[in-house]
């Protein structure tokens, strides 16, 4: 068994890592209403470990939607795909924006999955990335 405790200095490589963003919906923490976590991309009851390689910065509604899934349906394929996975996966490879910066777009069936799974474009993230895009703080930064 994994062990649970994540030390703080693993927490802060995991924030400097993600560059203070979500890794799954990109919100910055540093402007979000909900506290981020840590988030275990495998998750400790499917055997996940608690080290770096499996540590994800989630704000607490993608970590809420994931929860313990691994895979969803692709609903162009209606296939089950393995979710986005932050250490294996490039971020834009699966993920584009919008033409006005609100919503995500899947690029392939893991992102068109991860999108509907874990809520990614969910009605207070929209909000906020619009707020945030007025303010010149939107899209961020690419990788």
């Amino acid at each position: 068994m994994s062990r649970r405790y994540i030390t703080v200095a693993e927490q802060q490589q995991v924030i400097e890592r993600a560059k203070r963003c979500c890794e799954y919906c990109k919100c910055s923490m540093d402007y979000s209403s909900q506290p981020f976590v840590m988030e275990h991309i495998i998750p400790v009851t499917a055997e996940g470990e608690t080290s770096l390689d499996n540590l994800a910065l989630a704000c607490g509604g993608c970590n809420g939607h994931k929860y313990t899934k691994l895979q969803a349906l692709d609903s162009l394929s209606q296939t089950q795909v393995p979710l986005y996975h932050p250490r294996q996966h490039v971020w834009q490879d699966h993920f584009g924006w919008s033409i006005d910066y609100l919503e995500l777009i899947g690029l392939t069936a893991i992102g068109r999955a991860t999108i509907h799974a874990l809520k990614l474009n969910r009605p207070g993230v929209i909000n906020i990335r619009k707020l945030l895009l007025i303010a010149g703080l939107h899209p961020p930064q690419k990788d």
